[in-house]
């Protein structure tokens, strides 16, 4: 269980550096336990300052003396292909492409789409197909079992 107080702490770290924090675990490995903080902005994340918040932060968890056990920390993007399990992640990626994994009447399906809206029930996501606009779809917040963003390469003709 993650302490809220490295959470609090990684939260205010991240913004005192212009960052988002936008996740936070705390994982056991086949090379021993792992805290990985993830880091967002709308401008991107380089390499130089998830090594300064690593920094800022490895210190104030020494200080603080708050994991209770030996640890490796890692700072990084979510990357452009991130799973979405929260409710400011699902605002933060109105407007991109998702893949979304549901359950409907006992039966599993996958559809890509792009996520338009966050209801207080669920996720609207308008599908593309073969250049078709169709209308949105709200998928329930419970039907949800898995939903992440997706990159696809945009296929413009050579000429």
């Amino acid at each position: 269980m993650l302490d809220k107080r490295i959470e609090e702490l990684a939260r205010q770290i991240s913004q005192e550096h212009g960052y988002e924090l936008y996740d936070i675990e705390l994982k056991n490995t086949n090379t021993g336990r792992v805290l990985r903080v993830f880091i967002t902005s709308p401008n991107g994340v380089n390499l130089d300052d998830c090594a300064s918040i690593s920094r800022k932060f490895s210190y104030e968890l020494d200080v603080l003396d708050i994991v209770p056990t030996k640890y490796t920390l890692e700072v990084s993007s979510p990357g452009l292909e991130r799973t979405l399990t929260k409710e400011s992640h699902y605002h933060m990626a109105v407007g991109e492409t998702v893949k979304v994994t549901f359950k409907k009447e006992d039966k599993t399906y996958t559809h890509i789409g792009v996520l338009k809206a966050v209801t207080p029930t669920g996720l609207v996501i308008k599908q593309d197909d073969n250049g078709n606009e169709q209308s949105g779809e709200e998928y329930p917040f419970d039907s949800i079992k898995k939903i992440r963003t997706t990159f696809t390469f945009n296929k413009k003709s050579r000429r």
